[in-house]
């Protein structure tokens, strides 16, 4: 384990979410010195006098950011302006503060919705700024691009120590399964356990599926985060992904096999695909910190497909 946390006082902003609590666990093996969780309910960090009240209370060392307003394409349709105000006021006045501070380090998360709709594949980080996001969550992924140009303009001119992360689409247990906000694994996942409880002999799923995603493990999203913590001290983006792309109509099937129902899919094409494709370009986070993903695909969607079983009430509910 990497001493690197030993003395570490760590505010982790979205810590009781879903990527978010896996870092704070892999936190906890790294046996860090101390761990903070802000509750929306006690730190609203939209408001600019609460993210000051929090780090006056917190005093951390180092800021992971992982707080966000966030959802599928459905959701982000319907909520465009929240997306983009909300996530544009938390980056930017925590980064802010926290170098007002006087905090060592923070750690920027940003989104794959950031990339240009048309990024040749696979999508490299010099590749940033070569067009304007994919429509349906262009405010999002805007908005946290906006830490991106402010952690580059804080070290110039300040000599901050702020990086900026691109995680493709992440996956995994305690994932969002809201059909209003869930992005596409949790919504299939859910879609076809709850039409095989009922009897079903189809579901509907958006767009015609033709797009194709990347997706990451949420576990290994965490320990990538936490190497570029300790190692990584640069504010130019890194990519973290899997490097596994998968067309959304194979993903489909494998979802259907995997939570055991046989009926049929049949594709709503009113609905938007979204960006085409999404592939990214991993070799940095492996040059720059260590990072390489290692939950194969299958096993991490039986684990996703378990865990779901195992807490579909509570996250229906949640």
């Amino acid at each position: 384990m990497s001493q690197f946390w030993a003395d570490k006082r760590v505010v982790v902003t979205g810590g009781a979410g879903f990527l978010g609590s896996f870092v704070v666990e892999k936190l906890a093996e790294r046996e860090a010195g101390e761990v903070f969780v802000p509750r929306r309910r006690e730190y609203d960090l939209r408001e600019k006098e609460a993210i000051q009240q929090l780090l006056a209370d917190t005093r951390p060392n180092l800021i992971i950011h992982l707080a966000a307003t966030v959802g599928g394409i459905g959701a982000n349709r319907a909520h465009p302006a929240e997306y983009f105000y909300e996530n544009l006021m938390m980056g930017t006045q925590l980064l802010h503060e926290s170098w007002r501070a006087g905090v060592e380090k923070f750690v920027a998360v940003g989104t794959v919705c950031s990339y240009p709709k048309y990024t040749p594949l696979p999508f490299k980080e010099e590749d940033l700024w070569m067009g304007y996001p994919e429509e349906t969550n262009a405010p999002y992924g805007l908005a946290k691009k906006m830490m991106l140009v402010q952690s580059q303009a804080y070290r110039e001119q300040y000599g901050y120590d702020s990086i900026f992360l691109l995680p493709v689409n992440l996956y995994g247990p305690r994932d969002s399964f809201d059909l209003q906000d869930a992005h596409v694994i949790p919504m299939l996942v859910r879609k076809f356990i709850e039409a095989k409880q009922r009897g079903d002999d189809h579901i509907v799923a958006w767009g015609d599926g033709s797009p194709t995603r990347e997706f990451l493990y949420v576990e290994d999203a965490a320990e990538g985060l936490l190497l570029a913590a300790e190692r990584y001290n640069e504010s130019n983006p890194v990519n973290l992904g899997s490097a596994f792309e998968i067309q959304i109509k194979e993903l489909t099937q494998r979802i259907a096999t995997a939570t055991g129902f046989d009926g049929t899919v049949s594709w709503d094409t009113s609905k938007p695909n979204g960006q085409p494709r999404r592939k990214l370009d991993v070799s940095k986070a492996e040059q720059l910190f260590g990072f390489k993903s290692t939950t194969p695909f299958e096993e991490g969607l039986r684990r996703t497909v378990e865990w779901y079983r195992g807490h579909q009430s509570g996250a229906v509910a949640r």
